[in-house]
């Protein structure tokens, strides 16, 4: 059954960072790998998409305790669990937790150094990629980059079926309206680049993988 995204998440809150770490390949290399890639200046802006409960900023806290972060979610829930793990930093502003959609959301043009996202981009298409990529290139400044670690389709014939599969539930289960309901749509991670790129990012590159998880870095 389909559950709605927000709920999804709430439902499973208790056991999401252990099901994370665990049921995901690489998943305890790539969280610390991800935090890596952002920046170590204190004082520097960094947007987190779809930041959950925070395991990219577990381990990117520790490497700049002095960044500031502003995180994007849909479930209040998470952004509660991620707010009890940094309490601090939610008082002095260096985490600013935005409960909603991050398409919806009004980012401010050129106000971030980075931005990341883990595990949260595989549940759209295309289309409304291209749309929040190129809202979060005009918010990156002028050397500012993102940093997108997620999960990808092995082939178009597996994306194809991804997108047909979820068409046939929401179908079966007569939903019609166009809120955002949890099954995963990855798209192959050549499609994902070229959405990036038509956005206007300026370089798109992978970092690494492990299976079908991959890190890019993307440049304003």
């Amino acid at each position: 059954m389909l559950e709605k995204m927000d709920l999804f998440f709430e439902n499973r809150l208790k056991e999401y960072e252990e099901h994370m770490l665990s049921a995901i390949e690489g998943a305890r290399e790539f969280y610390p790998f991800t935090a890596a890639q952002l920046p170590l200046e204190k004082g520097c802006e960094v947007l987190d998409l779809g930041c959950g409960t925070g395991l990219e900023l577990d381990a990117y806290f520790a490497r700049n305790p002095g960044a500031c972060v502003t995180g994007i979610d849909l479930s209040e829930a998470m952004l509660g669990a991620l707010a009890k793990k940094f309490p601090d930093k939610c008082s002095d502003k260096k985490l600013r937790l935005i409960h909603g959609s991050y398409f919806d959301v009004r980012l401010e043009e050129e106000a971030y150094d980075a931005a990341v996202s883990v595990e949260s981009l595989h549940h759209f298409t295309g289309e409304q990629k291209t749309f929040l990529y190129r809202k979060l290139c005009r918010a990156l400044k002028a050397n500012g980059f993102f940093i997108l670690t997620d999960y990808f389709a092995e082939s178009d014939e597996l994306e194809r079926e991804y997108f047909r599969s979820f068409e046939q539930m929401k179908r079966e289960q007569n939903i019609s309206d166009d809120g955002f309901y949890h099954y995963d749509t990855p798209l192959t991670v050549e499609h994902e680049m070229e959405h990036l790129r038509e956005a206007g990012f300026s370089r798109v590159r992978i970092l690494k993988n492990w299976g079908a998880t991959y890190t890019i870095r993307a440049e304003r």
